[in-house]
């Protein structure tokens, strides 16, 4: 371990286990039971508290501080977890609050990008490959699927679902569910059309992706209600690992989905409008 500590500038506890090959910069402070992987490195002024688990190869730059204590009245000091995956970066006065008797543990995952200022709290649940741009601030006990991307300044209430592959547009306010592989913007929160973007990048077939286009087409573009359109999707559409994760967050959602199609000055919001 490289701790650049020749004056005593930072302090690691005793308990603290901290792998091979990790980088502790001056005045960060790790507390006691944090268990940190092998080829991290951390940067000045960051502060982990107990009962944090960073995994391999992570970087946490200055001013991050995970596994503070949630900022929910119902927490009386209970041991609770945070777990922070592999490879993943947490940039500049990130907030990670670990979790509540609720759930006992907020969990960030492998190869995700926090951008400065994100705030993730208590019970919180984020896949793997996850972005989070830069000021997303997360409630408590969100749950954020693989792949998913939040642009800046996005607010997320409590209990939220992202589905997988879903982009949401910078500025959003997140008060339901979004289901996987679609883009989300305006206010109220709405349908923007289908990530083909993202989907593309992610090596989805060209049939995938019009196989989701047009079940969304049946969700949101057509003016069937829920229950109508899981009925025809169900009965007409193809079975597919896509169709179904689909139905099964929609079936799921709680408090229901987002919006569909707005309009907007007289017409319909396009959806090859949001990139």
């Amino acid at each position: 371990m490289d701790f650049y500590n020749s004056k005593g500038n930072f302090i690691v506890h005793p308990e603290a286990k901290i792998g091979k090959d990790v980088t502790i910069g001056p005045f960060s402070y790790i507390d006691k039971n944090v268990v940190i992987g092998d080829n991290c490195w951390i940067g000045s002024n960051v502060t982990i508290f107990e009962g944090s688990h960073i995994g391999a190869g992570c970087r946490i730059f200055p001013g991050a501080v995970i596994g503070g204590i949630p900022q929910d009245l119902k927490y009386k000091g209970e041991f609770t977890e945070v777990f922070i995956g592999n490879h993943t970066t947490i940039r500049e006065y990130v907030t990670v609050n670990k979790g509540t008797a609720y759930a006992k543990k907020t969990v960030v995952g492998s190869h995700c990008l926090l951008m400065a200022y994100v705030h993730v709290a208590h019970d919180c649940l984020i896949g793997d490959h996850v972005i989070l741009a830069n000021n997303v601030n997360l409630a408590g006990h969100v749950e954020i699927e693989d792949w998913a991307i939040l642009e800046g300044l996005v607010a997320v209430q409590q209990f939220i679902k992202i589905g997988m592959h879903s982009f949401i547009a910078g500025g959003s306010l997140v008060r339901k569910n979004v289901p996987p592989y679609v883009k989300a913007a305006r206010e109220p929160l709405s349908y923007a059309g289908v990530n083909t973007v993202g989907l593309r990048r992610r090596n989805f077939s060209t049939e995938q992706i019009n196989q989701i286009q047009e079940i969304y087409r049946f969700v949101f573009v057509k003016g069937y209600n829920v229950t109508h359109a899981m009925a025809i999707i169900e009965n007409t559409l193809t079975d597919t690992t896509e169709r179904n994760n689909i139905l099964n967050f929609i079936k799921a959602a709680d408090p229901g989905i987002m919006r569909g199609f707005q309009t907007i000055n007289g017409g319909k919001l396009d959806e090859n409008t949001i990139e």
